[in-house]
C-alpha cells in the first residue's frame, strides 16, 4: 500500500476527530465565552501574560511535543499496524480528550497546577500524592528531553556528549525562571519553523523515494521482531502522539496566558491532533525503513535511528536543517517540564512567583535534582518515564470523569479511555519484569481490567454540584 495513501487517511480521520469529535468535547464541558480568563483576573509580568491565540497553540504545542513524538512511534513501528491505528484513534478519543479536560480544568481554576485540581475534586490525599507524581514524571521528562537532544547533536556536530549536556542544561534554566513571553514566546515562532520544515521535508521525500514510498503487505500481519506482544507495550512506546500525562504538567502554563475560553479547543484539542501527525510521520517513517532492508538498524538507539532516516531521505545538508527540527521538539518540552515543576511545587506551598528570589529558591533545587539524575541512562529513563507518563495520563482522564459527573453529565467521554488506560498500566505493571511482578499477561490484564471498573463504579457514585452548571448532558 502507497505511504501516501496510509498518510492521508490517518490524516483526515484526525482532522475530522478535531472538527466533529473536538466540536462535542468542548459543547458537553460547556465553554462560556463570557467568563474571565486567569490572566485577566491574576496577571503577574511572570506567568500569567496574555498572549496572541496563534502564538499560545504554537507554545501548546512546542511544550507538548517533545521526543515522544519522534522516538515512541519509532519503536512502536516495530509493533506492527496496532502503532498507526492507536496513534490516530489513541489521539481523538483519549489523548486530545486528556489534552482538552487538563486545560481547560486549570482555566476554570486559576491556571493552577494539575495537584491542584486533583486536590479540589478528587481530595487532598489525591493532590499530595499527585505533587510527589507530577514532579517525578516531569524531572524524568526534563532529563529525558535533555539526554536525547545532547546525543543527537553530538551525532550531528560532535564536541561532546557533555558539552551539549551543559549548554541545553543552561537554556532550560533561563527558560524555566524568566517571563514567558521573554524567551519561550519570542524564540518558540522560529522553533516552530524549523519543526514544520521537519515534518515536511521528511514526509515528501517519504513519499517520493521509490525505496520507501510503499508498506510492504507482510507489515499487515507482522508483529515485533523480537516476538514481543502488542498488548500492552505499544499503548505504554507510544505515549506522545496518542496519549500523554506530561501533556496536562503542560497545559497550565496556557492556561494562564489564554485570553478567552473560545479558544481552549483550538489550543488543547487541537495541539494534540496536531502532535498526532508528527507522530504518523515519525512512525511511518519507522516502519518504511523497518520494512524495506533496514531491518539490521539498531532499534534501540533511537537517536542512531533518527538521523540514519534523515540523512537517507535528505543527504547531508537537508538532514542537518531536519535534524534541528526534531532537537527543537525535546528542547522545547524540556524547559516547560521543569517551568511546570517549578509552579506544582509554588502552587502546593503558595509560593508567589513574581519576586526572582522566590523564583530561584524553587527553580535551583530542581535543577540540581535533575542534574544528579544524569547518570541515569537513557533506555532506563524512557522505560520509567513511559509507564509513569501513562499512569499519570489515566489518573488526569479519571479526574475529568469526576469533574463531569460532579457537573451533571455522564463523564464517558473521559471514564471510557480512563478505564482503557486503566487496564493498559495495570497489565504493564503486574506483567512487565521492569516492574518485577512478572504476572501472565492474561491474569494481568484480568486484574487491571476488574479495577478499571471498579474506578468507574466509584466515578458513577459522585454527586452533581452546583459548579459549572453550563456543563450539558450527553
Amino acid at each position: 500500500m502507497p505511504i501516501w495513501l496510509v498518510f492521508c487517511i490517518a490524516a483526515t480521520l484526525l482532522v475530522l476527530g478535531y472538527v466533529f469529535y473536538g466540536s462535542l468535547v468542548s459543547r458537553i464541558f460547556g465553554v462560556d465565552e463570557k467568563r474571565a480568563t486567569p490572566v485577566q483576573e491574576l496577571a503577574d509580568g511572570r506567568d500569567y501574560i496574555e498572549l496572541p491565540n496563534w502564538k499560545v497553540f504554537l507554545i501548546q504545542l512546542l511544550n507538548i511535543a517533545g521526543m515522544g513524538p519522534i522516538f515512541g512511534p519509532l519503536l512502536g513501528a516495530l509493533y506492527g499496524p496496532a502503532a498507526l491505528f492507536w496513534i490516530v484513534f489513541g489521539c481523538i478519543f483519549a489523548g486530545a480528550v486528556h489534552d482538552y479536560l487538563s486545560g481547560m480544568l486549570s482555566v476554570r481554576n486559576q491556571g493552577k497546577s494539575i495537584p491542584n485540581i486533583c486536590g479540589k475534586y478528587m481530595g487532598s490525599v489525591m493532590k499530595n500524592a499527585m505533587v510527589v507524581f507530577c514532579l517525578l514524571v516531569l524531572v524524568l521528562t526534563g532529563m529525558v528531553f535533555v539526554t536525547g537532544p545532547a546525543d543527537l547533536l553530538n551525532e550531528l556536530f560532535g564536541q561532546g556528549r557533555g558539552w551539549w549536556l551543559i549548554i541545553i542544561f543552561a537554556y532550560f534554566f533561563l527558560a524555566t525562571i524568566l517571563p514567558i513571553d521573554k524567551l519561550i514566546g519570542r524564540f518558540y515562532p522560529i522553533f516552530g519553523g524549523l519543526l514544520i520544515f521537519m515534518a515536511v521535508s521528511l514526509l515528501l521525500a517519504l513519499f517520493l523515494d521509490d525505496r520507501f514510498s510503499t508498506i510492504p503487505n507482510s507489515y499487515w500481519t507482522s508483529s515485533h521482531p523480537s516476538g514481543a506482544s502488542a498488548w500492552p507495550l505499544v499503548f505504554i512506546t507510544i505515549a506522545c502522539g496518542a496519549v500523554s500525562g506530561f501533556h496536562s504538567t503542560q497545559s497550565p502554563l496556557m492556561s494562564r496566558c489564554l485570553a478567552n475560553e473560545k479558544y481552549g479547543r483550538q489550543t488543547f484539542y487541537g495541539a494534540m491532533i496536531a502532535e498526532g501527525l508528527i507522530a504518523m510521520v515519525w512512525v511511518l517513517l519507522g516502519t518504511s525503513f523497518y520494512n524495506n532492508g533496514y531491518d539490521g538498524l539498531n532499534w534501540s538507539n533511537a537517536a542512531s535511528v533518527t538521523h540514519k532516516i534523515a540523512s537517507t531521505l535528505l543527504g547531508s545538508f537537508g538532514s542537518a536543517i531536519a535534524m534541528l527540527g526534531v532537537i527543537i521538539l525535546p528542547i522545547t518540552s524540556g524547559d516547560t517540564a521543569f517551568r511546570s515543576a517549578r509552579l506544582i511545587v509554588a502552587d502546593a506551598f503558595n509560593i508567589e512567583q513574581k519576586s526572582i528570589a522566590k523564583c530561584l529558591a524553587i527553580a535551583v533545587p530542581l535543577f540540581a535534582t535533575g542534574f544528579i539524575c544524569n547518570v541515569i541512562g537513557f533506555d532506563t529513563l524512557w522505560k520509567y518515564f513511559g509507564w509513569s507518563n501513562q499512569t499519570l495520563a489515566t489518573i488526569v482522564l479519571w479526574l475529568g470523569a469526576v469533574y463531569l459527573r460532579k457537573n451533571g453529565n455522564s463523564g464517558l467521554i473521559a471514564s471510557i479511555p480512563a478505564m482503557f488506560m486503566t487496564t493498559v498500566v495495570g497489565t504493564f505493571a503486574l506483567n512487565n519484569k521492569l516492574m518485577a511482578l512478572c504476572l501472565p499477561l492474561g491474569l494481568s490484564t484480568l486484574l487491571s481490567a476488574a479495577l478499571a471498573l471498579l474506578f468507574q463504579a466509584l466515578t458513577w457514585r459522585c454527586r452533581p454540584t452546583a459548579e459549572n452548571t453550563a456543563v450539558t448532558e450527553n
